[in-house]
């Protein structure tokens, strides 16, 4: 039987900004079903490659052979690439907060937007799975409330919500505990391990090991655009590799399968 395509797929894949380069040849591949972790530090490029899986930029032609497939295709209409792609990241989570019910916001992932307008079409397929998402994530309590109240716990989940009501294959995650206070970093790495063992790939992008669920069996560094290391979270985890990541000396503990630089 042909295996099925990688859920991402770059080789070679360079970006431009200005005048700087800020992914530099990236040659990457996560398989469907997989759960990995791309750590880097600050300015390493991690918000550019969520850019570029998102479609809000493109790579940089270039003399040598590059290319970016998702689910083995080159070309995607955006609004298709939803059934497939949950993306979470912190642009959205500034979008979204704002004088919407955690329910509109959740309902206007059908549509790509923030909130519901007068020319959307609710259909009670979409109401249902809308208030099925928010149960799921333990939000439904939130349903009436405006996001701009909510406590940016709240609203992350509820941004989480948005991403789920199409059913995606796979979640890309943004720095998902920016912000947040010690309870709601625990209870939102406690949602993800839900949707992990679930079914939904979860691909997390990060600088604070932490965040890194036991799910999570890969890591990736990227540093300075590129891909440093990549391989098994027990053998990357490693306080040289780290040390040379973030550019200061570390110490990794591990604890109940997560993983702390000291």
């Amino acid at each position: 039987m042909t295996p099925p395509p990688p859920l991402l797929e770059f080789q070679n894949v360079t970006v431009q900004r200005g005048e700087r380069i800020v992914l530099d040849g990236i040659t990457l591949s996560i398989a469907q079903g997989e759960h990995v972790a791309i750590l880097g530090p600050n300015g390493s490029g991690k918000s550019t490659l969520i850019k570029l899986i998102s479609r809000e930029l493109y790579p940089r032609m270039k003399s040598q052979p590059w290319s970016l497939r998702i689910l083995g295709r080159d070309r995607w209409h955006l609004f298709d690439l939803r059934h497939h792609l949950g993306i979470v990241s912190n642009d959205w989570m500034q979008m979204c907060t704002r004088d919407y019910s955690g329910y509109e916001i959740v309902l206007s992932g059908f549509f790509g937007s923030v909130g519901i307008w007068p020319n959307h079409e609710v259909t009670p397929e979409m109401r249902r799975k809308a208030h099925e998402v928010m149960d799921l994530l333990e939000i439904s309590h939130l349903a009436e409330r405006n996001t701009n109240e909510m406590s940016s716990g709240e609203a992350r989940r509820i941004l989480i919500g948005r991403a789920l009501v199409h059913g995606p294959r796979a979640l890309v995650l943004d720095e998902p505990t920016a912000s947040l206070d010690l309870r709601a970093t625990c209870e939102l790495r406690e949602i993800f391990r839900k949707l992990a063992q679930g079914g939904i790939s979860i691909i997390l992008v990060t600088h604070h090991l932490p965040d890194i669920i036991p799910e999570i069996r890969r890591v990736v560094l990227i540093r300075v655009g590129r891909v440093y290391c990549d391989g098994p979270k027990e053998k990357v985890l490693d306080p040289a590799a780290l040390s040379a990541l973030f550019g200061v000396p570390a110490e990794v503990l591990e604890r109940d399968g997560y993983y702390h630089a000291l």
